[in-house]
C-alpha cells in the first residue's frame, strides 16, 4: 500500500473516531397518547385488567395508594419511523406498569406523566419520547393504586 493511501485511510479513521456526535441524534417528540393506546401492539399486550389514567384526566376515586414508580423503556428504532418507535416504547412502559400493578395488587395506575431524564411532563393527551438513529426511549412515572368500588 502506498504512503498516500495509508495516510488517507488513517485520517479517515481518525475523523470517524473523533466525531461520534455527528451520528448522534436525540429528537424530542410529543406523541398522542391515544395513538399508543390504539396501536396493534397495545391491543395485543394490554389485557384491560389494569386501568391507566394520565395526569390531567378525570379519574375514579382512590381507595388506597400503593406506590409511585417509574418505567424507563428503550426500543430499537432502526427501520421504524420515529412515531412508530415511540409508540413501541410507550406501550412497553405500559406493559411494565401492568406487570408491576399485578405484583403490587393494584388495579390502576394514575397520574401517569412523562418523566424523561427525571423531568416531569404531565399531559392528558401526549407523552414525551426521545428518538435517535438506533434507539427510542420513553419514561413514564405513575401512582399504583386500588380504586374505590
Amino acid at each position: 500500500m502506498n504512503f498516500f493511501l495509508r495516510v488517507l485511510l488513517t485520517m479517515s479513521a481518525l475523523s470517524f473516531i473523533a466525531s461520534p456526535t455527528v451520528f448522534a441524534r436525540d429528537t424530542q417528540l410529543m406523541v398522542p397518547i391515544q395513538a399508543g393506546l390504539d396501536s396493534a401492539i397495545a391491543k395485543e399486550k394490554l389485557d384491560g385488567s389494569i386501568k391507566f389514567y394520565f395526569a390531567g384526566q378525570n379519574q375514579p376515586k382512590i381507595a388506597a395508594p400503593i406506590k409511585t414508580d417509574v418505567s424507563n423503556r428503550k426500543t430499537n428504532s432502526f427501520g421504524k419511523s420515529d412515531q412508530d418507535a415511540c409508540i413501541w416504547g410507550f406501550v412497553s412502559a405500559l406493559i411494565e406498569f401492568q406487570k408491576r400493578a399485578h405484583e403490587l395488587g393494584a388495579d390502576a395506575v394514575v397520574n401517569i406523566e412523562s418523566y424523561y431524564k427525571k423531568n416531569s411532563s404531565p399531559s392528558a393527551t401526549e407523552f414525551e419520547c426521545h428518538a435517535g438513529a438506533i434507539v427510542a426511549g420513553v419514561a413514564l412515572k405513575g401512582d399504583f393504586v386500588k380504586l374505590a368500588k
